[in-house]
């Protein structure tokens, strides 16, 4: 992994990283995945990478920036990515978005954004304007709430648990 000094910029660093997001991004293609490549920094350093892997393994969580937000945590042996920033090529999609926000990263930095995606043919948009725009009884998939007495039975055992860790 590679580290920088402290007279090399913010800036810098982060054309540095988005130029390796790109690259990571292009192998992909090269390799059979997708045009999507992103990088976990944690204190200057390049912690892990990840490529976008859906229809390599059929698994359609496999974006760019989930990969390597997996693989920081394992590398880390952490589930809270608090100090790191996530560098992706392209802007992420709101699975991702909400991925690097569960994961607390503290700052997210793209460079394609969701109009450059759509131009090949991933259109994200739709789904970030489902969510701006829509209300859930518009979406093309039914979201319904079931009410049951029990809902928070899950919640209740957690809470019960004097040894769970808090996220």
């Amino acid at each position: 992994m590679t580290e920088y000094t402290t007279e090399t910029s913010v800036e810098e660093l982060y054309r540095v990283w988005m130029d390796e997001a790109i690259r990571v991004a292009t192998d992909s293609v090269a390799n059979g995945g997708g045009p999507f490549g992103a990088l976990i920094v944690k204190d200057g350093e390049v912690v892990a990478t990840g490529n976008n892997r859906v229809t390599a393994t059929l698994d359609p969580t496999a974006h760019a920036e989930v990969s390597a937000i997996r693989a920081a945590c394992l590398r880390l042996e952490t589930f809270s990515l608090t100090g790191c920033v996530l560098v992706t090529s392209c802007e992420p999609c709101p699975m991702c978005l909400s991925s690097a926000l569960w994961a607390r990263v503290d700052r997210i930095v793209y460079s394609a954004d969701r109009h450059d995606a759509a131009v090949a043919g991933f259109d994200d948009r739709r789904f970030y304007d489902l969510f701006e725009k829509k209300p859930a009884s518009m979406w093309p998939t039914p979201v319904e709430h079931l009410d049951l007495p029990h809902r928070r039975a899950p919640f209740d055992a957690w809470l019960a648990r004097a040894d769970r860790v808090d996220y």
